[in-house]
C-alpha cells in the first residue's frame, strides 16, 4: 500500500512539473544554420546602431533600405492616385519619424502594427551653448530624457546634428566618430577634492549645469605683438579663446554663433558598437532603447508580405520625453498617413472606414525591457523579470505603480500572441519593469491603444538600460525579429 501510494505520489509531481510554467532560454537547441543567421543579424544591428546614434540618422538609414526594397514614398503614392494591395509605402515625418506600410487586401480589415521609437537618452545643446571660463571653451548641455547625470562625465562624446541656416541649407555635423576626429567630454571633481560632492545624493552631486562640454583650452593664434598691446589697452582682448572657437567653426563648417538658434546638436558617446563577453554573445552599445526593438521591426516589415491585413512600422521619436511634438507618436502621424492611402483607395476616403481601419488593427509596441540584474535583485520581482537570453519579452502593462499611463493589453489578445509564438516555437517571457513601489516606465502602447486596438509591449530584454552604454543579447535580437516577422502574418 505504501509502494502504491509513493508512486501515485511520483506521478502527480511529475503531472504537475508538466502543469508548471517553465521559462527557456533562447540558446537552447540552436541548430548550426539559426547561429549563423544570428551572427549574420547582430553584424547587420551593429552597423544599424554605429549609423544611427540620432533619429534623424535613423531615418535617412530606415527609408534608404525602404527605397531599396520597392518602397515608395508617400507622396509619390498620392501623385500616382492609386494605392492598392501590394503598394510599398513609406512616410517621411519631418526627418525624424518614419511611417512603413505594405497594403493587404481590404484596410478596414485593420492592420499588423509594429511600433518602435528611434529616439534615446543623450545631452542637447542649448539655443546658445559657447561661451569661455578659464582659459577654456564650453558648449552648455541641456539633459534629454531619464539620465543619471553622472554617468555622463570624463567619457569620450561625439556631436551630432545638423544645422538649418536662413539661406535654407542644412549642414549635417559629425565629429568624433572618424578615428582621427577629436572627442569631447564633460569634466568632473577628482576624489582627493570631492568630499561634499559624496555626501549628496547621486541625482544632486551632478547638476544639470554643470554638464558642459570642454570644447577647447584655446587655439595658438599667431601672434601680433602690436595688436597684442592695443587689445590689452582697450580690453578687446576678452574671450579669446571663444572667438577661436568661432572662427574654427566658420571656416570648417561655415557655421557663425548665431546659427546654433537653429541646430538640433545632440551629444552621445563616442565610439563603436561592440561584441560583449568572452563568448560574443551579447551586444555593448548606445542607443539600444529603443533600436533594438527598431532595427528588427523594420527587417521583419521588409522581410514580411501582406496578405489580408496591412502591415505597418511605425518608427517614431520624443518617445524618451512623453511622445509629444510633431514627430511623437502623441501626434496624428500614424491617422494622417492611413487617411492618405485610404483616399487613394478605390473607394475613397471616409472619417469611417479610417476608424474602422485603426480600431481592426492589432499591434506590438516594441519597446525594450529591463533585464533582471543579480547585482541589483532587491528591485525585481524575480517571478516576473525578463532576463537575458529569454527571448522577446511581453509587458500585459507597464506604467508605474498602480499602473499609471499603462495600455493593459486584453487576455484574449495576450492569448492570441502567445499561441502563435507556441506554434512557430519562438522564446518568450512575460514581465514587468521592476517591483511595483520601485517605479516603472511608459512605451507608445497607451497612445495606439486610444483607437480601440489591440496592443502588447513586446520586445528586447536590456542590462544598463539608459545608460550611455547598455547591454542586450545577440539571441533576444534574433528572437525580436522572428516575433515581429510571424505577428505581421497574423490574420483576424
Amino acid at each position: 500500500m505504501l509502494r502504491i501510494c509513493m508512486l501515485l505520489q511520483k506521478i502527480m509531481e511529475r503531472f504537475n512539473m508538466e502543469l508548471a510554467y517553465k521559462a527557456k532560454s533562447a540558446w537552447e537547441n540552436l541548430t548550426k544554420k539559426e547561429l549563423e543567421e544570428m551572427e549574420k543579424l547582430s553584424e547587420s544591428y551593429l552597423d544599424f546602431l554605429n549609423n544611427g546614434k540620432t533619429e534623424r540618422e535613423c531615418t535617412v538609414r530606415i527609408i534608404n533600405e525602404a527605397k531599396a526594397h520597392g518602397f515608395k514614398s508617400l507622396e509619390e503614392v498620392i501623385k500616382s492616385g492609386s494605392a492598392k494591395k501590394g503598394t510599398k509605402v513609406y512616410m517621411n515625418n519631418k526627418e525624424k519619424s518614419v511611417v512603413l506600410m505594405v497594403l493587404g487586401n481590404d484596410i478596414t480589415e485593420g492592420m499588423n502594427i509594429i511600433g518602435a521609437h528611434i529616439d534615446s537618452p543623450r545631452l542637447d545643446l542649448k539655443q546658445m551653448p559657447l561661451y569661455e571660463e578659464s582659459g577654456l571653451a564650453f558648449l552648455k548641455t541641456h539633459y534629454y530624457g531619464g539620465i543619471k547625470k553622472y554617468q555622463w562625465v570624463t567619457l569620450p562624446l561625439a556631436i551630432h546634428g545638423v544645422v538649418c541656416k536662413t539661406d535654407g541649407s542644412v549642414i549635417n555635423v559629425t565629429i568624433g566618430e572618424a578615428a582621427d576626429d577629436p572627442v569631447f567630454c564633460v569634466s568632473d571633481i577628482l576624489p582627493h577634492l570631492a568630499q561634499e560632492q559624496m555626501k549628496e545624493k547621486a541625482s544632486d552631486f551632478i547638476p544639470g549645469e554643470n554638464l558642459d562640454l570642454i570644447l577647447s583650452s584655446g587655439i595658438p593664434q599667431k601672434k601680433d605683438k602690436q595688436k597684442e598691446q592695443s587689445d590689452e589697452k582697450s580690453s578687446k582682448n576678452k574671450e579669446k579663446y571663444k572667438k577661436a572657437v568661432l572662427k574654427l567653426l566658420k571656416s570648417k563648417y561655415n557655421i557663425e554663433e548665431g546659427d546654433f538658434a537653429s541646430a538640433e546638436l545632440e551629444i552621445v558617446p563616442a565610439g563603436l558598437s561592440r561584441d560583449c563577453g568572452i563568448d560574443r554573445s551579447l551586444i555593448l552599445a548606445y542607443g539600444q532603447d529603443d533600436r533594438a526593438c527598431a532595427f528588427t521591426s523594420v527587417q521583419a516589415l521588409f522581410d514580411s508580405a501582406a496578405k489580408t491585413r496591412t502591415n505597418c512600422c511605425l518608427c517614431v521619436d520624443k518617445e524618451e520625453i512623453g511622445s509629444v511634438g510633431a514627430t511623437g507618436m502623441g501626434s496624428h502621424l500614424l491617422e494622417n498617413a492611413v487617411a492618405e492611402i485610404i483616399s487613394r483607395m478605390s473607394g475613397g476616403y471616409s472619417d469611417l472606414t479610417l476608424r474602422r481601419c485603426l480600431a481592426n488593427s492589432a499591434m506590438l509596441s516594441s519597446d525594450v525591457n529591463a533585464a533582471f540584474d543579480p547585482m541589483n535583485g532587491s528591485l525585481y520581482d524575480k517571478d516576473n523579470s525578463s532576463f537575458l537570453g529569454g527571448g522577446i519579452v511581453f509587458n500585459k502593462y507597464t506604467g508605474s505603480r498602480g499602473k499609471y499611463s499603462a495600455s493593459d493589453a486584453n487576455p484574449e489578445f495576450i492569448a492570441k500572441v502567445r499561441a502563435l509564438m507556441e506554434k512557430n516555437d519562438i522564446p518568450f517571457q512575460m514581465a514587468e519593469l521592476g517591483k511595483v513601489d520601485q517605479g516603472g516606465g511608459g512605451t507608445i502602447a497607451y497612445l495606439a491603444a486610444k483607437y480601440g486596438m489591440d496592443v502588447l509591449d513586446a520586445g528586447v530584454s536590456v542590462l544598463s538600460m539608459h545608460a550611455p552604454w547598455e547591454l542586450t543579447n545577440k539571441e533576444d535580437i534574433c528572437t525580436a525579429y522572428n516575433c515581429y516577422k510571424i505577428f505581421l502574418s497574423l490574420e483576424k
